[in-house]
């Protein structure tokens, strides 16, 4: 087994774990571990909306979820040398749910995938669907069946949803400035086209109170995916494949976490995968100047002033 780097004991929220991760986007969150180029690491994840989702057969806790909290991301880690214009390599060795585990907790040998309701938030369709649905799932090998879906059993492709780099001051801000212009074109949209930062329960890492107070006030949600990665949800990201991800700030600051059992082709009722906490086995390395070596072209703005290995967008 690769060395566990980021450790989650899954009965406990992830703001009482010996090193919290985060669930705010931002260049200021301190690395919670480092990883050297070419290593195999573990870094084990709790599930999305940390612990607010029960094994039991009512929705209202799919209903009521505090969706200022999420997602519970593991990291920031610091890759050891990588710089604004690099690419960082990640392969995906291993993922599971919690390993040798029955409990109540998520990813304990059960997941949940669920739709929720429009009076919190909805999916993308929710004037079909406007209450809260929610199916527990239980583990078996890699196969899930649920009590709420009988006569259903499948194999299960396990991924993780969200996974990234960190953004650079430039590129936060161009994403809240594009982002607030898409939100101003329809603001009363549910599900809403965007959310702006949300200082209610944001998780800053280890950063001091005066930082987790500008994360809280700056920090882009994980909603989206983004240029640096994000909340991806594709179904195919499993063992054995490969991702290339820009590096936007000294030592990448990548994170991970939003762990699914199986998922559909798109995650269409924004809780449409089989969520769960767990584990996720990567190897790391880094393409020195990778973006200009591989035609990676992103606005200049959004990397080191003056560097070449960031070319503009045409």
């Amino acid at each position: 087994m690769p060395e566990v780097i980021f450790s989650v004991d899954q009965s406990k929220s992830m703001t009482d774990q010996a090193v919290p991760g985060h669930n705010r986007w931002h260049p200021d969150i301190p690395a919670a571990a480092s990883i050297k180029p070419g290593s195999t690491v573990r870094i084990e994840c709790k599930e999305w909306t940390n612990g607010q989702i029960g094994n039991n057969d009512s929705a209202n806790d799919v209903r009521d979820v505090n969706l200022d909290f999420n997602h519970m991301l593991s990291g920031p880690f610091a890759i050891e040398g990588a710089e604004p214009g690099d690419l960082l390599v990640v392969d995906i060795v291993d993922i599971g749910p919690v390993p040798q585990a029955r409990g109540d907790n998520c990813g304990e040998g059960w997941g949940y995938s669920g739709i929720f309701a429009k009076v919190n938030g909805g999916g993308f369709l929710t004037d079909y669907y406007p209450d809260a649905y929610k199916a527990v799932w239980d583990f078996r090998g890699q196969e899930c069946s649920s009590r709420h879906i009988p006569g259903v059993r499948y194999t299960g492709i396990q991924h993780p949803g969200l996974a990234g780099t960190a953004p650079s001051p430039e590129l936060l801000a161009q994403w809240h400035r594009r982002e607030q212009a898409l939100i101003d074109t329809d603001p009363q949209r549910v599900p809403p086209l965007a959310i702006p930062p949300t200082v209610a329960g944001t998780l800053a890492g280890t950063a001091s109170d005066e930082v987790a107070e500008k994360v809280a006030r700056e920090g882009a949600r994980t909603v989206p995916p983004r240029e640096h990665g994000g909340n991806m949800d594709i179904m195919n990201f499993t063992r054995g494949s490969r991702v290339f991800y820009p590096v936007y700030v000294d030592s990448a600051k990548f994170s991970i976490g939003d762990l699914h059992f199986s998922q559909g082709d798109g995650e269409i009722n924004f809780c449409g995968a089989i969520e769960m906490g767990g584990f996720v086995d990567l190897h790391v390395d880094v393409i020195k100047g990778g973006m200009e070596t591989y035609g990676v072209t992103h606005n200049r703005s959004s990397c080191r002033a003056g560097s070449s290995r960031c070319t503009p967008s045409g």
